[in-house]
C-alpha cells in the first residue's frame, strides 16, 4: 500500500485528467445501475396489465436511449483522459529516472549492466500505465458499483441480499492470499527480465568480439537460459492465477446458486414478485462483476507494484558525489590544481591512491606516468569529481572542489579519454557537443587543430556525415581526433588528455601534439600517457607507482635520477 499511495501522490500533476476519466467511469456505472431498474419497472407494468402499457413502454425506452447516448460521452472521458494521464505520467517518470541516472556518481554504475538500467527506465515505467489508466479507476468504480448494487439488492429483497453476501468473506481471503503469493514472483520476474536485457545489450554491443572468438553457441546458451528463467517465473505466476481466478469464479457462482434456490422457493410461495426476481438476477451479475474485476486487477496490480518498487529503488538511491547547498560558482579560473594528502579507494580497504600531494601550477603542463593500474586515470577522475577522495582534498585556485557546483567545475575542464564515446549524429554535432551555439567556423577550426579536417573533407557529406552508434563508421584514430576537437572547441582553462593519442599512428600523433602545443599555452594541461616520447616537453613529469608519487621532475631530471622513469624510457626507446 505504501508503494501504491506513493505512486498516486507522484501522479498528482494529472489529477484533473484522472478525475475526468473517473467521472466517465462513474457515469457509465450509473447507466449500468439504472438500466435494470427500467427493465424491472417494465416487467411490473406488464405483470399488472397496466392500461397505459404502450405509452409507458415508449417512455421507458426513451429514457433508456438517452442513457445509452450519454454513455458514449462517458466512454470518451474514461477512454481518453484516463489514458492521457497514464501515458503522460509514464513519460514524466521515465524522464525522472533518466535524470536521476545522469546525476548519480560513476560508482553506482560499477556493478550495473546497461540493459538492466534501460529495463527500469523503459519497461518498468511503461507498466505503470496499467495502474493509472486501468487499475485505479477500475478499483474505484468496482467499489462504487459493489456498494451501489448492494444497496439496491437490499431494497429489492433483504433476504436474498443476505444470502448473496455469504460468499464474500471467502473471496476476500482468496484475494489476500493470492497477493501475498504472487508479488515476490512478479518482482523476481522483473529482475530476471532486466538481467535478460543486460545480457542482450552486452551481446549486441560485443557482436564483433563474439564472432571473432566464435562464441556464438556460448552466448546463445546464455540468452536462452536468461530468457527461460524469466519465462519460468511468469509461468509460475500464471499457474497461481490459473488456480486463483477459477476459485474466485466458483465462489461467486455459489452465491448465484444460493440466490436461485432461495429466490425460487420465495417466488413459489408468492413472497417475491416476478419483476423483483428478474431485477435481482440482473443486479446479481453486476454485484459479482466488481468482485471478479478486483480479482483480475489484483494480478495486474501485483505486477505493477513490482515494477514500481524497482523504480523507486533507483530514485531513492543517493549519489556518492553530492553538491553542497549554495555551492561556489567557479569564475575566472586560472587553473592551479592541488592534491592535499589525497587517499582514494574504489573498494573498502583497497587503496588506489595513497597520500597524494601534488601542486600543478597555472598554465603548467604536467604528465602522469607509470605502470597500468597505478591510479593515473583515477587522479584525473577526482579532479572532475566523478569520485570524491576517501580522505584529503583537491583545490582549484585554492577552492576545495567539494564546495564548488559540479556544473561550473566541469565547465572549466575539458577531457579527452582513451575510450572515445561518440553519439549517433553528424561529425559537426559531435565536435560541438560540449558547447552551445558553436559556429561552423569554430567547429572547422577545432577539427583543423586536432588534425581531423583532412579525413572529414574526404567524406562525401563532410561535416554533415552521420557516423553511426559510437562512431562505428570511423577508425579508432579518426574517433580520437574528433574527441580532441570536441575538447579543444570548449577552450577551457584546464585540459586533461588521458591517453589521447593512444589510437593513432606515430605520424598522426606528432601532428596532434603539434596542434596541442599551440592550444596548451596559458592553460593547465594534465597528460596521462604510456608513450613517453610524447611527454618530453612537459613542465613536470610525475611518476605514480603503487598509488604513490614515486618521482617528480622534468624529463632530463628524471633521466638523471636513473629511477623508475629512466627505466621505463630505456625499455620503450630500446624497442
Amino acid at each position: 500500500m505504501k508503494i501504491f499511495i506513493k505512486l498516486l501522490r507522484d501522479a498528482k500533476k494529472y489529477y484533473p485528467q484522472m478525475t475526468l476519466g473517473l467521472l466517465g467511469l462513474i457515469g457509465s456505472t450509473i447507466v449500468q445501475l439504472t438500466s435494470p431498474q427500467l427493465i424491472r419497472k417494465l416487467i411490473a407494468l406488464i405483470s399488472n396489465n397496466d392500461p397505459n402499457l404502450v405509452k409507458s413502454a415508449v417512455y421507458l425506452a426513451g429514457i433508456l436511449l438517452a442513457l445509452y447516448i450519454s454513455e458514449i460521452g462517458f466512454s470518451y472521458l474514461k477512454a481518453y483522459y484516463g489514458h492521457y494521464a497514464a501515458w503522460k505520467y509514464v513519460s514524466d517518470i521515465r524522464v525522472k529516472v533518466y535524470n536521476h541516472y545522469q546525476n548519480l556518481s560513476l560508482k553506482y554504475y560499477h556493478d550495473k549492466q546497461t540493459g538492466q538500467l534501460m529495463s527500469v527506465a523503459a519497461n518498468d515505467t511503461r507498466d505503470l500505465e496499467e495502474l493509472i489508466a486501468h487499475s485505479v479507476p477500475d478499483l474505484i468504480v468496482s467499489i462504487i458499483t459493489f456498494a451501489g448494487v448492494l444497496i439496491i439488492l437490499f431494497t429489492i429483497n433483504p433476504i436474498l441480499a443476505t444470502f448473496t453476501l455469504l460468499t464474500t468473506p471467502v473471496t476476500v481471503i482468496l484475494v489476500r492470499g493470492f497477493a501475498k503469493k504472487v508479488y515476490p514472483i512478479f518482482r523476481q520476474a522483473r529482475q530476471k527480465y532486466a538481467e535478460f536485457n543486460g545480457i542482450l545489450h552486452d551481446d549486441i554491443s560485443g557482436i564483433k568480439e563474439i564472432q571473432i572468438f566464435n562464441q556464438q553457441e556460448r552466448e546463445y546458451e546464455r540468452i536462452k537460459y536468461a530468457s527461460e528463467e524469466h519465462i519460468d517465473l511468469n509461468l509460475k505466476a500464471l499457474k497461481a492465477s490459473a488456480i486463483y481466478h477459477p476459485a474466485v469464479s466458483f465462489v461467486t457462482h455459489l452465491g448465484t446458486v444460493l440466490v436461485v434456490g432461495i429466490g425460487g422457493i420465495l417466488a413459489a410461495k408468492g413472497d417475491v414478485p416476478v419483476a423483483d426476481i428478474v431485477a435481482f438476477m440482473l443486479y446479481l451479475s453486476m454485484f459479482y462483476q466488481p468482485i471478479n474485476t478486483l480479482s483480475r486487477l489484483n494480478e495486474g496490480l501485483q505486477n505493477t507494484l513490482a515494477c514500481a518498487s524497482r523504480i523507486f529503488e533507483v530514485l531513492n538511491t543517493e549519489s556518492n558525489v553530492k553538491e553542497i547547498e549554495n555551492p561556489i560558482i567557479l569564475q575566472n579560473v586560472k587553473g592551479e590544481i592541488k592534491f592535499n594528502n589525497v587517499d582514494f579507494s574504489y573498494v573498502d580497504n583497497i587503496d588506489v591512491l595513497k597520500n597524494i600531494s601534488l601542486t600543478i601550477k597555472q598554465g603548467e603542463m604536467v604528465a602522469l606516468v607509470g605502470p597500468t593500474g597505478v591510479g593515473k586515470t583515477t587522479m584525473a577522475s577526482l579532479i572532475t569529481r566523478f569520485y570524491d577522495p576517501t580522505s584529503g582534498n583537491i583545490t582549484i585556485d585554492g577552492t576545495d572542489i567539494k564546495n564548488v557546483s559540479l556544473k561550473s567545475l566541469r565547465n572549466n575542464i575539458s577531457t579527452v579519454l582513451q575510450d572515445v564515446f561518440l553519439f549517433n549524429g553528424t561529425i559537426a554535432e559531435n565536435i560541438a557537443y560540449g558547447i552551445d551555439n558553436a559556429s561552423m567556423s569554430d567547429i572547422i577550426r577545432a577539427a583543423e587543430n586536432s588534425n581531423a579536417s583532412e579525413f572529414i573533407n574526404e567524406l562525401p557529406d563532410g561535416y554533415e556525415t552521420i557516423i553511426g552508434e559510437r562512431g562505428i563508421k570511423l577508425s579508432g584514430g579518426q574517433k580520437q581526433r574528433l574527441s580532441i576537437a570536441r575538447a579543444l572547441l570548449r577552450n577551457t582553462p584546464i585540459l586533461i588528455l588521458d591517453e589521447a593519442t593512444a589510437s593513432v599512428d606515430m605520424a598522426t600523433e606528432k601532428l596532434i601534439h603539434d596542434a596541442i602545443d599551440s592550444v596548451v599555452k596559458n592553460r593547465t594541461t594534465i597528460i596521462i600517457a604510456h608513450r613517453l616520447a610524447s611527454i618530453k616537453k612537459a613542465d613536470k613529469i610525475v611518476v605514480i607507482n603503487d598509488g604513490k608519487i614515486a618521482e617528480s621532475g622534468t624529463h632530463d631530471e628524471l633521466i638523471a635520477q636513473k629511477g623508475i622513469y629512466a627505466n621505463l624510457c630505456s625499455i620503450q626507446f630500446s624497442l
